[in-house]
């Protein structure tokens, strides 16, 4: 199908673990479909500078403060989009609205249904979110990556639709690509801290990795960081003789991917099922402020699948070591692992999710 003259909106915003499937998402159908993004302002600075679908900024809040104040300004902040969304939802009117979860999309997603617009929700953590759970009585359908998500109730299990991972098409692309392990005796590492990067990473893994420097381990560095991180991160690495190449925010993480045979990861969804769908082994340490404890849950997961090896933060110093030690010495092991995740793809994932809005648009 390939009807430009129907419009769909996708609701989106916060931080990367939104942005980025959206922007996926919006490419792919951007080819069929008169496609528009609505954002907040945090989302926004995620969305590249030559995008070529409109983009509407609506700023919203969340309720979840501890500080009573600032949790009657999220209040008010969501009624102030959601009149807003009333008033650009009237004068843009989409066929279907797209919310891609998290607070920024919950107003517009709202007001779509108020104006009785089909709406379908996304979820890719392992525990359906805040906002898309309140929004589970008045959408379609809740696309979810995999049938383990939590928090969904019995009554809404007629609007489950399994549709995997939204990733980017050069990735999906990439899965059957053989890749090779690195260059003997020396094992090339991925260090990501998420889309606003991980200031404790560029503290703590930097002296770590020295550890196993110092225990016969050589490895050949890829670590994002900080700007400001930049110099004393460089000063270990150099001090040592490690092989590194450190780089701020990157939006093309597939060339730090084909170079790597481990990761390092925080763990969003998309980072872990990228890094899955390409075959990369990984140690994943949760993010330990993140929402309902999402982050411990999509890691244990994938640990559970056979994919990785689950850290939490407060055990770094006393557990990374041995494993980054243990993955060295041991070549079969890491093979073992990127066979095992053969198991798992989300390469059909578009199809999918075309065939579903379809069959709505129809409806």
């Amino acid at each position: 199908m390939n009807n430009k003259s129907t419009k769909i909106l996708i609701a989106t915003g916060g931080t990367g673990g939104h942005i980025f499937p959206s922007l996926s998402l919006a490419t792919f159908l951007s080819n069929k479909y008169n496609l528009q993004i609505v954002s907040d302002r945090r989302g926004h600075k995620f969305l590249p500078e030559n995008i070529n679908t409109k983009v509407k900024i609506i700023d919203t809040g969340t309720i979840f403060k501890k500080n009573i104040l600032l949790a009657f300004l999220g209040i008010f902040k969501i009624i102030s989009a959601f009149i807003i969304s009333i008033y650009y939802l009237i004068f843009s009117r989409p066929k279907l609205i797209i919310g891609m979860g998290g607070y920024s999309s919950f107003p517009i997603c709202v007001a779509g249904f108020i104006l009785r617009i089909p709406i379908i929700i996304y979820e890719n953590n392992l525990i359906i979110g805040r906002a898309n759970k309140f929004l589970l009585p008045i959408v379609k359908k809740i696309m979810l990556s995999t049938d383990k998500v939590k928090g969904i109730g019995p009554k809404y299990e007629n609007k489950i639709f399994i549709s995997g991972y939204i990733l980017k098409e050069s990735i999906l692309n990439s899965i059957n690509l053989k890749k090779q392990l690195a260059n003997k005796g020396e094992l090339s590492l991925l260090i990501m801290g998420g889309s606003q990067s991980a200031k404790i990473f560029g503290e703590i893994l930097p002296l770590e990795i020295t550890k196993c420097f110092k225990k016969g381990a050589k490895f050949k560095i890829y670590q994002q960081c900080l700007e400001d991180q930049i110099p004393q991160i460089k000063k270990i690495y150099e001090k040592s003789n490690i092989n590194f190449q450190l780089f701020s925010f990157s939006k093309n993480m597939l060339e730090y991917y084909k170079k790597s045979d481990v990761a390092i990861t925080r763990s969003g969804a998309s980072s872990l099922a990228e890094l899955t769908n390409l075959r990369i082994p990984f140690i994943a340490i949760p993010l330990p402020s993140a929402a309902d404890n999402h982050q411990f849950i999509n890691a244990k997961y994938f640990e559970k699948k056979g994919y990785c090896f689950l850290l939490e933060e407060k055990f770094i110093s006393d557990k990374l070591n041995k494993i980054l030690l243990d993955l060295y010495n041991n070549e079969k092991k890491l093979q073992s692992i990127k066979d095992k995740m053969t198991e798992h793809s989300d390469k059909n994932i578009f199809m999918k999710i075309e065939k579903l809005i379809i069959r709505i648009l129809n409806e």
